[in-house]
């Protein structure tokens, strides 16, 4: 019998090594590596590939959770992911559904419900394990609200406040090209055609705070787009870029 090969992935060291020795106790398991950050669990999925990865959502380097699990399935195709966590968001789910995780559970399951769920995502089939509290399900969810990610939270309220692409990447210490591609992310879940437009559904929303004050260097207009926001609900009166 091929024994289940297992990832762990969770930052809370205490957690990830109990689990790690219950599963690794069941007789067709073997919990083949543990990891405590997003970098070094996409590294072992790629070079053990296992049958199965348990990815905790708030580990360090894990801003956003999507991103993570698309390195993942590029990294290791062959893995089953399965999110482990103490989140209860139906909308997390509903953004993580579509990039092939197998299972969506609460920290709080059961040990033998969790082996279980396991064993079922390894026999094959399609079926998709989501263990959330009636609470949460019964929720109403907001309405015209953009799941925007805690790192494109970021890239917004920055642009917002009249930072270009390269100022963003310094300030975040990320690439500008990564700049960018948040920018895109944003425009397509806000249905914006440009930056002024995203700024000012993203406030109007809630998603982002209005800026205080209007950005340095406006004096200097010859790069800037031609743009002023006024209104009650929009930015206050500052060229952005």
């Amino acid at each position: 019998m091929e024994l289940i090969r297992i990832l762990i992935a969770d930052d809370h060291t205490l957690l990830r090594d109990a689990l790690a020795e219950l599963l690794d106790a069941e007789e067709d398991f073997d919990v083949v590596a543990v990891a405590g950050n997003a970098a070094e669990t996409v590294r072992l999925a790629a070079e053990l590939r296992p049958h199965v990865l348990l990815l905790d959502i708030e580990m360090p380097g894990n801003q956003d959770p999507a991103a993570t699990v698309r390195h993942l399935r590029q990294a290791a195709p062959e893995t089953q992911v399965m999110v482990l966590t103490m989140h209860d968001d139906p909308g997390l789910v509903q953004a993580l559904l579509p990039l092939g995780i197998r299972g969506f559970l609460h920290k709080t399951v059961s040990h033998q419900s969790l082996a279980g769920t396991v064993r079922d995502v390894c026999a094959g089939g399609s079926r998709v394990t989501i263990s959330l509290s009636a609470r949460s399900l019964a929720a109403p969810a907001p309405a015209d609200i953009a799941p925007l990610s805690v790192r494109e939270t970021q890239v917004m309220e920055l642009a917002a406040s009249g930072l270009s692409n390269y100022r963003i990447a310094r300030r975040l210490d990320i690439a500008e090209g990564t700049v960018k591609r948040h920018m895109r992310n944003i425009f397509d879940k806000l249905d914006a055609g440009s930056r002024v437009e995203a700024a000012n559904k993203a406030v109007q929303r809630g998603l982002i705070a209005p800026p205080v004050t209007a950005p340095r260097g406006l004096r200097d207009t010859r790069s800037l787009p031609d743009v002023v926001l006024r209104g009650p609900h929009s930015l206050p009166d500052a060229v952005l870029r």
